[in-house]
């Protein structure tokens, strides 16, 4: 176990208040490379909610952070007016929120939270997502190929529309 661990341990102690909604849009959507990445960091006992499609308004995707552990830079959110991101929106209850600050990098620093307006059927809601932390953000660097391949799998798993799942493939280059 790392301190990390530690960390979102004693963090789930003392959680208190309402279930949050949020949006994923990268590889937390790729179940095997989440259930891996649980069972490295013994977090067997989190299961991720089936959670429903759904398009993130005026926000796009930005190859923003490099990553040593990707090899490459891997994608956060901008603000983009008419752009559209999909994802997946999970209920996630206040004892649990932790685990997805760990997974998305909020514990280190990598990344903050930020609002997004998102469509889920016909209504639309407030959640939450990570995006790049802006003190570490760069162009340094190309698009990490493995992200791509683990972002591309993910959203065909996740059910997304296979138009956006296409427009993935080639958003690196």
């Amino acid at each position: 176990m790392d301190s990390h661990y530690d960390q979102v341990m004693k963090a789930r102690e003392g959680a208190e208040g309402a279930t949050r909604l949020y949006f994923a849009y990268s590889t937390i959507l790729d179940r095997q490379a989440f259930d891996e990445w649980k069972g490295q960091h013994n977090y067997g006992f989190f299961t991720l909610p089936e959670g429903e499609l759904a398009e993130a308004q005026d926000v796009g995707l930005v190859y923003d952070f490099p990553s040593r552990w990707w090899g490459g830079r891997v994608a956060g959110l901008a603000d983009v007016s008419g752009a559209r991101v999909f994802g997946r929106v999970f209920p996630i209850g206040a004892k649990d929120w932790p685990i997805i600050q760990h997974k998305e990098g909020a514990v280190t620093g990598m990344c903050v939270e930020r609002s997004v307006r998102v469509k889920v059927g016909s209504k639309t809601v407030d959640a939450t997502a990570f995006t790049t932390n802006p003190q570490r953000a760069s162009a340094d660097g190309p698009v990490s190929a493995r992200f791509l391949e683990a972002l591309v799998r993910g959203a065909r798993s996740a059910g997304l529309p296979e138009a956006y799942v296409r427009s993935l493939e080639t958003s690196g280059a």
